[in-house]
């Protein structure tokens, strides 16, 4: 107990007691000892009444009122229950300023920021931005449905997603030339915060530079192939001091070839919002296509390993996805040095993705820096620009893989250990496996029947 506090408890004691002592010697003195001690004990507790009575008045008021003066408990109680209230208005104050300052940042932000009940989905605020973006007036829609008051846009099912829920493209509901990435971040139990963004500049441009990277594939792809077809046409035997220089410019000329076919491919693929048809891929034979594709392009100098445990076929377009895994064991064993292992499984997925599927491309080469990780899908990027070139690699295939398993609604998980070797994981879901007993499965290009029905 503080000191200021029991030397009040201690006087208030103090106190009580000489009173009761004077009432004692009052009683005795007029002969009624007992009567006058039972009248002097009951002013006293109407006294602490009256002074409790006090402390609810200033627990309960409205205004401000001063602490009294004088000593003992009573009064020590009013002084620390003043400073208490002192002390609880000013963190108030300073969360009531604190609360206006980050209102105005979100009022004042380009992008339309909504607050959303979690369980009714109904709209607790929004800010300015809401209104030119996405419609809302204020203070009308406070308290409407969202999905509701932003029809016709998708939102019931992408709502549904909650903390999983991917970020959505789509149009404006004020004007269909304006296209919105919207973003939900729960960020309580009970409320959610949506975020719009205009990216209709950002798509333009991205358009823009697909239509240019496809434009210039397109016109360089003539005068390569003439290139290519003259130095096919040059007899080296007759030139032995030139078989170097066209054995290099032949070797230059393929690599610049494939390059263009690897932007061509991945032009059309980022300019298709799905699927054109999707039908069953067999899978055997895909993967006795990969083994060949492997053997043929390690030379005998890797161990080749295909597994498949998983027994079932995916959903989808067979050329696609051949060309997503031709790029994958492409890559390993360009990038695993003689001698090393490139593992294919096709397996069922973990716990995460029941009933789903993966096909794994594994190898024990060079391995990755875990900093290269997230940008390793990039188009052109490369880990080792020099061990990239040695292996005649575009920096295109991963960013292909990408894009093709985002057509599948699939994804590409990277697990990888410097000196270890790496992982590469294609995961479908549930909804692209389908039953091999099942007729109408296709099959790769290039796959032999054979293979399928071995």
């Amino acid at each position: 107990m503080p000191p200021h506090a029991r030397s009040a408890w201690l006087r208030t004691l103090g106190l009580l007691a000489l009173c009761m002592a004077a009432a004692a010697l009052l009683g005795l003195a007029v002969g009624h000892p007992w009567p006058v001690a039972t009248l002097a004990a009951l002013g006293v507790l109407g006294w602490h009444y009256w002074r409790l009575r006090r402390v609810l008045q200033r627990l309960t008021a409205r205004r401000r009122l001063p602490p009294p003066s004088g000593e003992g408990v009573w009064n020590e109680l009013d002084r620390l229950l003043h400073r208490s209230q002192a002390e609880m208005r000013g963190r108030k104050r300073r969360l009531v300023e604190m609360l206006r300052a980050y209102r105005a940042v979100a009022a004042a932000l380009p992008d339309a920021v909504v607050v959303v009940d979690r369980n009714s989905q109904r709209v607790q605020w929004f800010n300015q931005a809401s209104g030119p973006l996405l419609g809302l007036r204020y203070p009308g829609d406070l308290g409407v449905p969202l999905v509701q008051r932003l029809q016709p846009l998708p939102l019931a099912h992408w709502l549904a997603g909650g903390r999983n829920a991917e970020p959505l493209e789509t149009p404006s509901p004020l004007d269909p030339a304006v296209t919105l990435s919207m973003r939900l971040i729960p960020y309580s139990e009970n409320l959610w915060l949506l975020v719009a963004r205009d990216v209709s500049r950002l798509l333009r441009l991205e358009q823009m530079r697909r239509d240019f990277v496809a434009n210039v594939s397109h016109e360089l792809r003539t005068p390569l192939t003439v290139v290519h077809g003259y130095l096919d046409l040059i007899d080296d035997g007759q030139y032995p001091e030139l078989t170097p220089m066209l054995a290099e410019m032949q070797r230059q000329s393929q690599r610049m070839a494939q390059l263009v076919e690897d932007l061509l491919t991945l032009s059309r693929l980022e300019s298709q919002d799905g699927l054109p048809a999707e039908e069953p891929v067999a899978m055997a034979p895909m993967l006795s296509t990969l083994r060949r594709e492997a053997l043929a392009l390690s030379q005998g100098q890797h161990g080749i390993t295909i597994e498949d445990s998983a027994g079932v076929d995916l959903v989808g377009s067979g050329k696609e996805l051949h060309s997503a895994f031709s790029n994958l064991v492409a890559n390993a064993i360009r990038y695993t040095p003689a001698g090393g292992e490139v593992t294919v499984r096709f397996r069922a997925d973990g716990p995460a993705n029941p009933k789903g599927v993966v096909l794994e491309v594994s190898d024990t080469g060079y391995g990755i820096p875990a900093a290269h990780l997230p940008r390793i899908t990039e188009r052109f990027y490369r880990v080792s620009t020099s061990r990239s070139r040695e292996s005649g690699g575009t920096g295109l295939g991963l960013a292909i893989v990408k894009h093709v398993l985002q057509l599948h609604r699939a994804r590409l998980e990277i697990t990888s250990e410097v000196g270890r070797g790496s992982i590469f994981a294609c995961h479908f879901s549930r909804d692209r496996v389908r039953r091999r007993d099942e007729p109408g499965a296709s099959s790769p290009p290039g796959a032999d029947p054979a293979a399928a029905r071995a």
